[in-house]
């Protein structure tokens, strides 16, 4: 992250702005609103500035930039058409160790002035670093859709009583769980409502009845790994945890949504790697739950598929722990989804059988007629040690040799690399793929070559010609 985001407070506090004509106006009218001193240095100023001269809200301090005028204030910014001036500004605010915003040059600014969603007390930032302001503003736009202006009324009554909430409720999880009931109920109807007194009166009520807060586990679907496949439930279920479980296969990028207070352990699993044992894993879930915390239990892909979730969810109802599920897209949807290849298709399979390449039970056996069958596509996770003797299962109860299979390494994600070839070679190509690896058989992996869409690097074992 290159750029701390903060909120300032400017209350008459002094900022200096370099310029006084319509950029610079937008800038001051920004800053005056947030309270601040605004010193201005310009040789000209346009009619507004004029106006708020006369009126006392602003000093010029004439056409002259002088070094001494950073003395005092708490930032600059640079709004003029002179490119040479706007950069002696940055220069000497550097020197001077005074941060400096540039309007609309990025590598003159030491801070970025983001696109804001101002609904009084609570406000959104967005910004893309100064690299795309326009983007930035865009979806300023579609927030400010999506946040009710009546969120401010909301967020303005909270802090009024926010001193005797913890005076009452003095344990931080209850609290938190308080508070997110009551901005859920009829607090938030009448607030809509602007009326202030009924607000209040539900947040007391709420307030007097509040009962012991139980902890509950929420077991969490990330999918395969691209964060943009997170369902709304699962977001709001990771940013809301006190206490995040979560697997190997989860990605980086998702685990940076987590709330930022929230405990993150791993109880990831991986072949050949030192790893938590699920007994442990299910006894932390119910041991952090009984403590009142709300736990996530973040799996990649689906909870229940190939994810022992079944196995924490009878162990959670068998303590009397309260839970919910809340599904993910599986690496066999979303892997082969990226990598162009549709897991079924009228030409060439009706049908799609997600397999697990290892079992619980030593020496079992699957059912290898009904694997291979021709005209389905077989999805096979964590089987890519055993890849050469499933192939030659497969093979010897009648699926062709020159059936197409795909080898999917880190599906989803921007480094994802697909190897694809024939069954009589899928024990190389998963010795060659990096792991963990979905491998896929069938009809329509050569569908791929017309169907591939998603950035790759890609290799492909044939016969040679």
């Amino acid at each position: 992250m290159r750029h701390y985001p903060l909120f300032a407070d400017l209350r008459d506090r002094p900022v200096l702005l370099a310029g006084a004509g319509k950029v610079a106006e937008r800038k001051a009218e920004s800053l005056l609103s947030a309270g601040a001193r605004v010193r201005v240095v310009a040789e000209t100023l346009n009619p507004q500035f004029q106006q708020w001269v006369t009126e006392g809200k602003i000093v010029w301090l004439g056409g002259l930039f002088e070094e001494a005028m950073l003395d005092e204030v708490y930032f600059v910014i640079a709004a003029t058409d002179n490119g040479m001036f706007n950069r002696r500004v940055f220069e000497v605010a550097e020197r001077r160790a005074k941060l400096c915003n540039t309007v609309d040059t990025a590598d003159l600014c030491s801070f970025i002035v983001p696109a804001v969603v101002d609904r009084g007390s609570l406000k959104i930032a967005i910004s893309s670093a100064g690299t795309a302001p326009v983007l930035a503003r865009k979806w300023r736009q579609i927030i400010e859709t999506l946040i009710p202006l009546h969120t401010g009324t909301m967020a303005r009554i909270a802090g009024k009583w926010r001193e005797k909430v913890k005076q009452t409720i003095h344990h931080v999880e209850r609290r938190r769980y308080f508070w997110e009931k009551l901005f859920d109920s009829r607090f938030s109807i009448f607030a809509a409502q602007n009326n202030i007194e009924a607000a209040e009166r539900e947040l007391i009520t709420q307030l007097n009845r509040e009962t012991p807060f139980g902890g509950e586990v929420v077991l969490v679907g990330a999918g395969p790994g691209d964060p943009g496949l997170l369902t709304i439930h699962a977001l709001q279920a990771i940013q809301a945890a006190d206490t995040v479980f979560y697997d190997a296969l989860v990605s980086d990028e998702i685990l940076a949504m987590v709330r930022k207070d929230a405990v993150k352990i791993s109880v990831g699993k991986r072949a050949g790697a030192h790893h938590v044992q699920q007994e442990e894993t299910n006894r932390l879930l119910v041991e952090h739950a009984q403590k009142g915390e709300r736990v996530v239990r973040l799996k990649g892909g689906d909870p229940f598929v190939f994810g022992r979730g079944g196995e924490e969810v009878q162990t959670l109802h068998q303590a009397g722990i309260a839970y919910r599920i809340v599904p993910g897209i599986t690496a066999a949807l979303g892997a082969t989804a990226y990598a162009g290849i549709p897991l079924t298709h009228r030409d060439c399979a009706q049908s799609a059988l997600f397999v697990t390449g290892h079992s619980k039970h030593e020496g079992s056996q699957p059912d290898w007629q009904t694997l291979a069958l021709s005209r389905q596509t077989l999805v096979i996770y964590m089987g890519t040690l055993k890849a050469a003797e499933i192939a030659g299962k497969l093979m010897a109860y009648g699926r062709q040799p020159s059936t197409p299979v795909a080898v999917i390494s880190n599906g989803t994600l921007p480094n994802q690399t697909v190897r694809t070839g024939r069954l009589k070679d899928l024990g190389l190509l998963a010795a060659e793929a990096e792991r963990p690896a979905l491998m896929v058989i069938g009809e329509v992996v050569a569908l791929r070559d017309e169907m591939k869409w998603f950035g790759e690097f890609v290799e492909c074992y044939e016969e040679a010609a």
